[in-house]
C-alpha cells in the first residue's frame, strides 16, 4: 500500500495541468510497482518458464 507521505510526494511532482483520470492512472501505476517491488522482496515471484506458461494460457 502507497503511505499518504508518497502520495502525496507522487502528486507534487506531477505536472499542474492534470486530468482526474490521467492522476487516477498514475497513481495505480505507483501502487502496483511498490506491489511488484513488496512481492519480489518477500519471493512471490515467478520463474521464467512458469511466466511463459501463463503467458501461453492468456493469449489463447
Amino acid at each position: 500500500m502507497i503511505t499518504k507521505t508518497q502520495l502525496l510526494s507522487t502528486i507534487e511532482s506531477l505536472p499542474e495541468n492534470l486530468s482526474i483520470d490521467e492522476l487516477i492512472e498514475h497513481l495505480v501505476f505507483i501502487e502496483k510497482v511498490h506491489k511488484g517491488l513488496k512481492d519480489s522482496q518477500e519471493g512471490k515471484v515467478y520463474t521464467k518458464i512458469q511466466a511463459q506458461e501463463k503467458l501461453i494460457k492468456w493469449l489463447k
